[in-house]
């Protein structure tokens, strides 16, 4: 089961020609579930629904109930902004979770989870976009902490690991990251652990999502890996296993930059029906 999680940069910069180039990378990358942040939504169009068209997926999408704050920056008030899911399966189900954040930080960060119903085994599958102001590593616990209760709501009935996704906005020594992963210090549920999958990553491969190579990023901002895949402990037979990961949109497409973030790809073990 080929995964893809991937911040896709709202409408800023030269959107149209990003459109195109991230439906290129996609469509190169034949994923079968991908999660996807900063989606746009305007005047009945929707990001994640035209990908999902042109691909032949599935796609369910969540809203920001503060979409106004990110339309002040590029002065649209009929652009909204959220997350959504891309699946080669049906979505059976799906749920969202506002994250917490003080009132001068809160721009509507969400939470999806979508049921993923492939032939073999339903997918608990989520994603996800926590606060990004570089000094809040204390909000992103509390937010971490509120994912993986909302997680571990979402996660029974099948021997499927959970899957979660996403822009955490962290570097993966952060506390934050340490606190959802649950292995390198106290879980924030007891007894629940989630892998990075880099960790099945090849050591030399470039690892940062966060880029100043990125013409939409800038030279002036240290490289870092800030996007993620996280799976939990892999069900019976190894179901689940993170089998490789990379990066994936880390360079132009026809000159365009797809988006000022790098996708993540993991294959994770999924047998046949």
């Amino acid at each position: 089961m080929r995964v893809v999680t991937w911040n896709l940069w709202w409408r800023f910069g030269p959107w149209e020609e990003r459109q195109k180039a991230i439906l290129a990378v996609l469509r190169e990358l034949r994923p079968d579930v991908v999660g996807l942040q900063e989606v746009w939504e305007c005047g009945g169009q929707n990001l994640a629904g035209w990908l999902a068209d042109e691909l032949g997926m599935h796609w369910t999408w969540a809203a920001s109930d503060a979409s106004d704050r990110w339309q002040r920056r590029i002065g649209d008030p009929t652009v909204d902004v959220g997350n959504a899911v891309l699946s080669r399966w049906p979505v059976v189900a799906q749920e969202v979770l506002r994250l917490p954040a003080p009132e001068e930080l809160y721009d509507g960060r969400l939470a999806l989870h979508a049921r993923l119903a492939t032939p073999a085994h339903e997918v608990p599958f989520f994603t996800t976009h926590l606060t990004s102001a570089i000094h809040a590593s204390g909000v992103r616990r509390e937010q971490v902490t509120a994912l993986a209760e909302f997680v571990a709501a979402h996660r029974g009935g099948t021997d499927f690991p959970p899957v979660v996704t996403g822009d955490f906005n962290a570097w993966p020594d952060s506390d934050e990251i340490r606190l959802f992963g649950g292995y390198k210090t106290s879980p924030a549920v007891p007894g629940q652990v989630f892998l990075d999958a880099w960790e099945y990553a090849d050591p030399t491969a470039p690892r940062a999502t966060w880029d100043p190579e990125n013409a939409h990023v800038g030279p002036y901002s240290p490289a870092a890996r800030i996007d993620y895949v996280h799976v939990g402990p892999p069900g019976p037979g190894g179901l689940g296993h993170v089998r490789s990961v990379r990066r994936a949109g880390d360079a132009p497409v026809g000159g365009v930059w797809p988006s000022d973030h790098a996708a993540v790809v993991a294959d994770l073990s999924l047998p046949p029906a």
